[in-house]
C-alpha cells in the first residue's frame, strides 16, 4: 500500500449525503449538507467536465464547508484483474475478445427490441459508443486542479498512479466497495477510506465488474468482514434513521452515507417524475439491469417488467440505448418508463429541508 495518505475532512456529523447522478445531487443539496455539518458530494457521473468545473466553483462561492466529487471508473480501469483464457494460444482469441463479441451480439439484439418501442414513440435510438468513458480522464484533471477535499469512485478502483496524483493535490480518495475482494484491492491501491455498500442501497450497485451478480449482504453484514482493514469505513445502504446510523457506527463504521433519504429533500434536483414515483403505492423495490446494463435498485415499473429479463450486462452501452426512452417518459410524466432509483427504505423518504433530514440521521 502506498505510504502517502490524506485524511477525510472533519465534519460536525457522521453523515455523507450520497452522490446521486442524474440530477438529485444538486449544488443546492451539497451546500445545504455542508452547512448542516454533513459531507455533501457532487455527482460527476453523466456530467461534462465543463459542468463539473462550474458546479465546484458554485459550491465554493456559497459555502466554506468541505465537500466531495464522485467519479465513475471506466471498466478497463478496475482493480479487478482480467481472467486469462488458457486456450488463447490455441484459438488466437482471448477471453476478453470473446466476451466483447458476445456483448456486441447481445446489445444488438436488445437494441432491436427497444427499437420497436422507440419507433412507436417517434424516437431514434443512438448508435452504441463502445469507447465511452464518461470523460473520466478530463474529470480527473478537473478535481486535481480544483483540489477538492474528497474524491470518491464508484464502479471500480482508480489505478495507484491516479491515487498518487490526487494525494499530491491533498485530496482524500474514497472507493465504493461491495465485497472484501474489492475492499482489499482498493486499500492496496491507496484508498484513504471505503464506502461499504450493502444490498439495500438505491441506484447502481458499486460492483467493480459489470457482469458480477451483487451479493445479498447488507452493510451490517459487510462491515465485520472489513474492520481489520486500516482505513475508515463509511456504511451505505438503507440508512434512513438515527437508529440505522447508530447501528452502523456500533458495527465498525466511522460514518454513514445516505442517498434515498434525500431524494425528496427540498434542495434535491430530483425530477418531478421521480418524486411522483416515490409516492406511488403500487410500486415495489427491485434490482434490475433493464435501464443501464448494471444492477441497480429502484422501483419496479412497466419498463422493468418489459426489459429486465433481456437487458445484457453491458454498461454504459445499455444506458446509452435507453436514455432517449427514459427522457421521453420523464417529459410526459410517464412513471412506467423512467428509472426510479431508490433504496430499500424508500418509503421513509420525506419532503423536508436537507438540514432536517441530516438531523434525523444523527444519533
Amino acid at each position: 500500500m502506498p505510504g502517502t495518505t490524506v485524511d477525510l475532512p472533519r465534519t460536525g456529523r457522521p453523515v455523507v449525503v450520497a452522490p446521486m447522478a442524474g440530477g438529485p445531487s444538486s449544488v443546492d443539496l451539497v451546500v445545504a449538507a455542508g452547512e448542516a455539518g454533513a459531507l455533501g458530494m457532487l455527482a460527476a457521473g453523466y456530467r461534462s467536465p465543463q459542468d463539473l468545473v462550474g458546479q465546484i466553483a458554485e459550491v465554493r462561492s456559497r459555502s466554506e464547508a468541505p465537500f466531495g466529487v464522485n467519479l465513475f471508473v471506466p471498466a478497463p480501469a478496475s482493480c479487478a484483474p482480467e481472467r486469462v483464457d488458457s486456450d488463447t494460444a490455441a484459438t488466437g482469441v482471448s477471453d476478453a475478445q470473446g466476451r466483447d463479441r458476445a456483448d456486441r451480439v447481445a446489445v444488438a439484439a436488445f437494441r432491436e427490441m427497444l427499437t420497436q418501442e422507440a419507433a412507436a414513440l417517434g424516437i431514434a435510438l443512438p448508435v452504441p459508443d463502445w469507447h465511452d468513458t464518461d470523460h473520466y480522464e478530463s474529470k480527473l484533471d478537473v478535481v486535481e486542479a480544483a483540489r477538492v477535499p474528497v474524491v470518491s469512485f464508484t464502479f471500480g478502483c482508480p489505478q495507484p498512479d491516479v491515487v498518487d496524483r490526487l494525494h499530491l493535490a491533498g485530496i482524500s480518495v474514497v472507493v465504493t466497495v461491495t465485497t472484501r475482494e474489492e475492499a482489499v484491492g482498493s486499500v492496496d491501491a491507496g484508498a484513504d477510506a471505503l464506502v461499504v455498500q450493502g444490498c439495500e442501497a438505491g441506484g447502481h450497485r458499486g460492483t467493480h465488474r459489470v457482469a458480477d451478480t451483487p451479493n445479498q449482504l447488507d452493510h451490517l453484514a459487510l462491515l465485520p468482514l472489513l474492520t481489520d482493514l486500516p482505513v475508515p469505513l463509511i456504511a451505505a445502504g438503507g440508512i434512513t434513521t438515527a437508529g440505522d446510523t447508530r447501528r452502523a457506527l456500533a458495527s465498525g463504521a466511522t460514518a454513514v452515507q445516505a442517498g434515498t433519504a434525500f431524494l425528496l429533500a427540498d434542495e434535491a434536483g430530483t425530477s418531478a417524475a421521480h418524486r411522483m414515483g416515490l409516492s406511488d403505492p403500487r410500486l415495489s423495490s427491485c434490482v434490475t439491469r433493464a435501464f443501464s446494463g448494471r444492477p441497480a435498485r429502484g422501483l419496479r415499473n412497466g419498463f422493468v417488467e418489459r426489459y429486465d429479463a433481456y437487458a445484457p450486462a453491458v454498461y454504459p452501452v445499455v444506458d446509452q440505448l435507453t436514455k432517449p426512452l427514459r427522457a421521453h417518459s420523464a417529459r410526459e410524466g410517464d412513471l412506467d418508463g423512467v428509472s426510479l432509483w431508490a433504496g430499500a427504505g424508500w418509503r421513509a423518504a420525506r419532503e423536508a429541508p436537507a438540514a432536517h433530514i441530516i438531523e434525523a440521521l444523527t444519533p
